[in-house]
């Protein structure tokens, strides 16, 4: 992080930038040989064989490298570009934030019937496409009605594809392992806000300043653009999901019933 953070001001071939990110790359390396020696590891990487909790984990972190970036800057452009104090600010983002109350539910109800993949595939690509179209419309003087639907959409698409990517991961490992599995999508989607506000702030230092709210609408535009295309890789990434998968009550619950057919035939 703090590679991406500073590499603008440092220069990317600087030593610091180039030793910062090697020592990062050593760290992992290092972590994953020890939890692979570990008697009982934290993570057990034999979980990453698993195509569901995989792929679930990928696409979870590039959802949240996309989302916690966005509305980080969202709400500095209510108020550096478009003058708004803090709370309008914040009473602007609910379009995008509120939906999850609503939509979160649903896609938790429609998860056993449809599967994780069309969901989550469909959810960034909605993200994808909101985070988009509030870029090409980014200006000081835009009107916050055109805004609204672009917000909206974005929020959708976040309310639906942050349960489901939950449920596969922890659907892929059996259920004395499930807190770990929930461990890991934990530190997956924190570490994925974490690298979508340097990464963003990092376009965004590249492409615009804080000088004047023309300069950062413009870093902002293109900050917002690298955000959609890294929704569209979550998308991407989720289509290695498994399809809809018979979970162990619905499991049970069919096995039971032929036996009860059974028993009535005879």
């Amino acid at each position: 992080m703090w590679g991406l953070v500073r590499g603008n001001s440092a220069g990317w071939s600087s030593f610091e930038i180039k030793a910062s990110l090697v020592a990062g790359g050593l760290l992992i390396v290092v972590f994953v040989a020890w939890e692979l020696r570990a008697r009982v590891p934290m993570v057990p990487m034999h979980f990453f064989r698993s195509r569901a909790f995989s792929a679930g984990n990928a696409a979870t972190f590039l959802q949240a490298t996309s989302l916690i970036g966005v509305v980080f800057f969202l709400a500095q452009f209510f108020q550096v570009a478009q003058g708004n104090g803090p709370l309008d600010a914040g009473l602007r983002l609910l379009p995008l934030t509120a939906t999850l109350f609503v939509f979160a539910p649903l896609a938790g109800m429609l998860v056993n019937r449809i599967g994780e993949r069309v969901l989550v595939a469909g959810g960034l690509l909605l993200q994808a496409i909101g985070i988009a179209w509030i870029a090409l419309v980014a200006a000081p003087g835009v009107p916050y009605g055109q805004l609204i639907a672009s917000l909206f959409i974005a929020g959708c698409g976040a309310s639906f594809s942050l349960p489901t990517t939950q449920s596969a991961v922890i659907n892929a490992v059996r259920a004395g392992e499930i807190g770990k599995a929930s461990g890991a999508f934990s530190m997956f989607r924190q570490l994925g806000g974490a690298f979508g506000v340097a990464i963003l702030a990092a376009v965004f230092a590249a492409t615009g300043s804080l000088g004047t709210a023309g300069a950062f609408s413009s870093g902002f535009a293109s900050a917002l653009f690298v955000a959609a295309a890294l929704s569209l890789l979550g998308a991407i990434a989720s289509l290695v999901l498994p399809g809809r998968q018979v979970k162990a009550v619905e499991l049970a619950e069919s096995e039971t019933a032929a036996v009860r057919e059974e028993a009535l035939s005879l």
